[in-house]
């Protein structure tokens, strides 16, 4: 078990607030902040270091042995499309974008872990600690896993951890099983033809179609959280016509649906169900149609080694863990590592009473991070000995 003197909090929280929180960029566009950790990880001497994984990603890898297990600690770099209304010091100098997510705090834990691996390189095996793009958006996992960089690294097991409001503070969450949902984002664009306002029968107005549509798309929902076969769908854009165009009758419209479910299994099942509906709406109202999905995760599915490894990390230093009854609603991009991959995400309590995650008053408690640099520790000494 680490040492408290052992973890450099001051100079983790100063990375966390003026290196991560105060410059934040959003998915896709991490360059710099992907710099920022590239140089922070170069003092701590990895084995080596690759950059521009799946985009913007960094890869910090300490090898201690040419045989032994192969463990991933993965975290993020993105922000969010936010505007901080938080007025502390190191508040984002970014007009639009903060951390609300705690992805810079993530970030900061896993920083952590290289001050520690840097001094410790005598156990077999090898540590990957990946700072990876574009969670936010459910495209960085796919493209790091679709990179040819990443296909060197052969991970035995993944790991990562996620800071979550409501829960007190510094207690560890787990769930065997689903950690986190399937969510998909359908886009719906619906094309009539346009009319005067006056005289809509010589159009084609998408309106009617748009109303069935979200009508159907809740009435399929089944939101009990308990059942196994949970789907939640939710309408989360609309647009039809265009502002002040007082004399026209719309005719283009667009719908996007979020959909989340706790299986693949489900989350197939209901997609046929809504794309047979809005066919059949569409066609119905005699409206063209077009379909996009976007921001796909995959189910974050915990594996029962790897969970384990994270109960003994709990106990070992000596931390409440709480056990999480059913999923979370959210997506988390990390499901695709656990696809393919024995791992697992467990979650770190930011108080009861703190600010929810994406709220823009939210802000990442530093007390979690020497909690995470054990609970990650932790986890990589009980595999490597």
């Amino acid at each position: 078990m680490l040492d408290s003197k052992d973890i450099p909090v001051k100079l983790l929280t100063r990375l966390r607030r003026q290196v991560l929180h105060k410059h934040p960029e959003v998915s896709g566009y991490e360059g710099r902040t992907s710099e920022r950790i590239t140089n922070f990880l170069r003092s701590y001497r990895p084995n080596r270091i690759i950059t521009g994984l799946g985009g913007h990603g960094v890869a910090a890898i300490f090898t201690r042995h040419n045989s032994g297990p192969n463990i991933l600690i993965r975290c993020e770099l993105d922000a969010l499309p936010i505007m901080e209304t938080n007025t502390f010091a190191h508040r984002s100098v970014v007009n639009g974008v903060s951390h609300k997510c705690g992805h810079d705090g993530h970030a900061a834990i896993v920083a952590g872990l290289a001050t520690i691996l840097s001094k410790q390189r005598s156990s077999l095996g090898q540590v990957t600690l990946l700072f990876q793009p574009a969670e936010e958006t459910g495209e960085g996992a796919a493209a790091v896993l679709g990179d040819w960089k990443f296909k060197t690294l052969k991970p035995d097991f993944v790991f990562a951890v996620h800071n979550l409001p409501g829960y007190p503070l510094n207690a560890v969450v787990i769930r065997d099983g689903n950690f986190t949902a399937a969510v998909k984002t359908l886009t719906l664009e619906l094309v009539g033809k346009t009319a005067h306002a006056a005289e809509p029968e010589f159009g084609l107005n998408p309106a009617l179609a748009v109303s069935r549509i979200i009508a159907g798309a809740c009435k399929l929902s089944q939101p009990d959280t308990k059942r196994p076969d949970f789907h939640l769908i939710t309408p989360v854009y609309l647009q039809l016509g265009h502002d002040n165009s007082y004399g026209t009758s719309a005719g283009h419209g667009v719908v996007k649906l979020t959909i989340r479910c706790w299986t693949r299994k489900t989350m197939k099942d209901i997609t046929t169900k809504v794309m047979k509906m809005v066919k059949e709406i569409a066609a119905s109202e005699k409206l063209k149609l077009s379909t996009r999905w976007e921001q796909e995760f995959e189910p974050n599915t915990n594996h029962p080694d790897a969970i384990k490894l994270v109960r003994n990390a709990a106990k070992e230093n000596d931390i409440k863990v709480v056990e999480r009854a059913f999923p979370f609603k959210w997506g988390e991009d990390f499901g695709l590592f656990t696809q393919n991959y024995k791992g697992a995400m467990f979650g770190i309590g930011a108080g009861k009473n703190h600010p929810a995650l994406h709220n823009p008053d939210y802000d990442f408690p530093d007390e979690l991070i020497p909690t995470g640099v054990r609970m990650f520790h932790s986890i990589i000494t009980q595999i490597q000995r």
